[in-house]
């Protein structure tokens, strides 16, 4: 007899209440989760990954939806000897620029005036939201006819009260990608606006008065006490800001179909042309290719930014 208490036992087993198995599995409850999970699971897989997996596919191959052949990595060098990608790619980093320098902080800085009024702030959110609510392709014509070219149009008739313009807007291929920025932001800063709205609902009042006492300025507790406190959600923000202009379409669609000299043309109106710029059988492989290679590319960002902005983030 020892007085070691260790319990020997046969090798791959254990004992006592770390046992793992099925039936320690079914116990805790891991069987009714998976019931519970299982149509999310059926549903997420059946309309995300099921067309993911389609996608890659199709990728390697020339098909026309009705005929396929597999083609390899053809599609791929067909999509990156087109000279107009990189005009694509320039214009779509051009206009994720601007968003950011104009539309990123549009909604944080409406947001905070909106946190200090102390009456109608209702009214105030409603009228900021009212943009989201109106159907795009109606936002977009009613954009399109403030952007007329002439001195009569709206825009300009405004400019020519402060003795400015008119300007060619959506005709001119250096101005049309700010135009089209300008109403992105308008149709997309809502949403954000009400996110940091209520984000600032969390901020401990407590931070401010403390601020007030030492005598700090408004700027002062926007940049020492808001700002920090709204960290995350701005690192949130701004990796979807920068995904969505990724994939901006709509604006340079319906606006200027790429034009004016293909200075609107971004990444995901050639994929749209590879599909459908011509007849009935449209390029649905080279289309293909080139989305993985859109979503490879953000995919990747978004991994090297979460991790760049972990510390900073948690902190």
């Amino acid at each position: 007899m020892t007085t070691d208490d260790t319990v020997h036992t046969r090798p791959g087993r254990t004992t006592g209440p770390g046992r793992r198995g099925p039936l320690s599995w079914v116990r805790r409850g891991g069987l009714s989760t998976l019931v519970f999970a299982l149509p999310l699971l059926v549903i997420f897989g059946l309309f995300s990954w099921l067309p993911i997996g389609r996608a890659l596919v199709m990728s390697l191959q020339e098909t026309n939806l009705i005929t396929t052949s597999w083609v390899g990595l053809d599609n791929f060098r067909t999509v990156l000897a087109d000279p107009l990608l990189l005009t694509a790619i320039k214009n779509t980093g051009y206009f994720a620029v601007l968003a950011l320098l104009i539309g990123y902080p549009v909604p944080l800085v409406a947001a905070v005036l909106m946190s200090e009024v102390r009456r109608g702030k209702g009214l105030f959110s409603a009228l900021a939201y009212l943009p989201v609510v109106v159907p795009p392709v109606v936002a977009v014509l009613l954009w399109k006819f403030f952007f007329d070219a002439r001195p009569e149009g709206v825009f300009n008739t405004i400019l020519g009260w402060v003795g400015i313009g008119p300007l060619p807007w959506l005709q001119n291929a250096t101005w049309a990608m700010p135009s089209l920025v300008l109403e992105a932001t308008w149709a997309a800063a809502g949403g954000t606006i009400i996110i940091y709205l209520a984000a600032l609902t969390s901020v401990p009042a407590e931070l401010y008065d403390a601020a007030e006492v030492d005598g700090a300025s408004v700027w002062r507790k926007v940049w020492h006490v808001t700002m920090p406190q709204l960290r995350g959600i701005l690192l949130i923000t701004l990796i979807l800001q920068i995904i969505g202009t990724a994939q901006v379409f709509l604006e340079p669609y319906l606006f200027t179909d790429g034009g004016p000299a293909n200075a609107t043309v971004t990444v995901l109106l050639l994929i749209y042309k590879y599909a459908f710029g011509t007849s009935l059988g449209g390029d649905y492989g080279a289309a293909t290719a080139l989305s993985v290679m859109l979503a490879a590319f953000l995919a990747v960002l978004s991994v090297v930014y979460f991790r760049l902005t972990r510390s900073w983030s948690s902190s």
